[in-house]
């Protein structure tokens, strides 16, 4: 099983506005790479603390059907 750096994408709905939160333009308008590089590392943190948590989680559930 490979780890993940990031949460699954399709998960949940993605909330991004329509506004980019970098370089305040459109997102509609042109290409975002070189936000979407920045907004990933910003979030780099932000996702592993959700990671974490999720694994957490996980391991503390227990399991439904144990043999």
């Amino acid at each position: 099983m490979t780890t993940r750096t990031r949460p699954a994408m399709a998960s949940q709905r993605l909330d991004l506005p329509s506004i980019c939160d970098i370089c305040g333009k459109a997102r509609s308008t042109r290409k975002h790479q070189e936000c979407s590089r920045v907004r990933q590392q910003t979030k780099d943190a932000e996702w592993a603390a959700l990671l974490a948590e999720k694994a957490a989680v996980k391991q503390n559930k227990g399991r439904r059907y144990a043999r």
